[in-house]
């Protein structure tokens, strides 16, 4: 990967600056302009939501700070982004007017708004299901939706799960909404112990149908990024650097692409998978998993592979500064995307104030 770029950025928890160093493959940008996207991707262990676009065949990339960013979530209408953070769930609207008077163009501008506080509820992924954000949390292994009364609504939890407990008894992680509602989930184990996942995690993962409550397809390592696509459930066996597709009826489970990373943070667009890729952490909750033992060839960024080949498309990786990615995004139709988020003034970002009209 010949371009390389070095990107210092503001970290809100400290003074220091963390130096953002990247790759990327010459293919990458020219991709992105002809499916007319731009990226998100979120790094909760470097305090980031990074913002990808390209134009003129160029890579353009922008860093924006969060309290440990980890699940993004973008409405259908594209109007709503939700960013899980460490205590609390942040909104921010697009403002078209506001992105058309933007240098260079952009396809749209992200306001911060307000965030809803939740607590350390250990939020992953999330979804805009119906017009109403759910949001998985891992801490009391259920599926919650956000209200102004309460740190979090409890709507759905799997079968095996007695009780409503701050114990991260299966490690539900991800999310798959299909017609609206919220229909398939990753969890790290059937569990109903405090962290009784952790035990089996190396092929105890599962994937469970959220309207019959019932696992259809299993022996995961530590899966994540449920996603319903042209008829099959696309999943990430992060344990095993692998996307797979599942189809819903039979269970079977087929092998689409094998990456140099933990897979985690999952999106397609047309025929494009674009899948995250971590390094793994020299710690127990890794012990065992099937990846651990090519610890020093896994990188940190994502791949973008073709589905109609399983070839990889284009890359991109960091070669210092950020060592793991939660969650990917996609906003189409524009090149590229505006943000200004919680803590803009740490991202170098002039402060954008709107008002109403005058006959609002």
């Amino acid at each position: 990967m010949p371009q390389n770029t070095v990107q210092p950025s503001g970290d809100q928890t400290s003074s220091a600056k963390r130096e953002v160093r990247f790759e990327h493959s010459l293919s990458l940008p020219t991709l992105l302009e002809e499916l007319q996207i731009s990226l998100l991707v979120s790094t909760y262990q470097a305090g980031k939501l990074i913002a990808l676009g390209a134009g003129d065949g160029q890579l353009r990339q922008t860093f924006h700070n969060f309290d440990r960013p980890m699940g993004v979530a973008l409405s259908d209408d594209l109007q709503s982004m939700a960013v899980a953070a460490r205590d609390k769930v942040w909104l921010l609207r697009n403002d078209p007017n506001v992105a058309g008077q933007m240098t260079p163009p952009v396809g749209g501008c992200y306001l911060t708004r307000s965030a809803s506080v939740t607590g350390e509820i250990q939020a992953h992924e999330m979804a805009w299901a119906g017009g109403e954000l759910w949001v998985v949390n891992t801490l009391f292994s259920c599926l919650s939706t956000l209200h102004p009364d309460y740190s979090f609504v409890p709507r759905w939890r799997p079968s095996f799960v007695s009780e409503l407990a701050p114990e991260d008894r299966c490690h539900l992680n991800g999310l798959a909404v299909v017609d609206g509602r919220p229909r398939y989930v990753t969890a790290m184990g059937e569990s109903d112990v405090a962290g009784g996942w952790r035990e089996g995690k190396a092929s105890g993962g599962v994937l469970i149908d959220v309207q019959s409550n019932q696992t259809i397809a299993g022996g995961f390592a530590m899966p994540h990024s449920p996603l319903w696509h042209a008829g099959y459930v696309w999943l990430l066996d992060s344990g095993r650097g692998l996307l797979l597709r599942v189809d819903p009826e039979s269970g079977q489970v087929s092998n689409v692409a094998r990456l140099p990373g933990y897979t985690r943070g999952l999106v397609i667009h047309q025929n494009f998978a674009f899948v995250g890729l971590s390094k793994i952490r020299e710690t127990s909750t890794f012990g065992g998993v099937p990846i651990a033992e090519d610890r020093a060839r896994l990188k940190c960024g994502f791949g973008v592979v073709n589905l109609l080949t399983g070839e990889l498309a284009a890359q991109f990786e960091f070669a210092a500064g950020v060592d793991e990615i939660f969650d990917l995004a996609v906003v189409p139709g524009g090149l590229e995307t505006a943000i200004r988020g919680p803590f803009a003034h740490q991202d170098g970002e002039k402060t954008i104030w709107t008002v109403p009209g005058p006959h609002s």
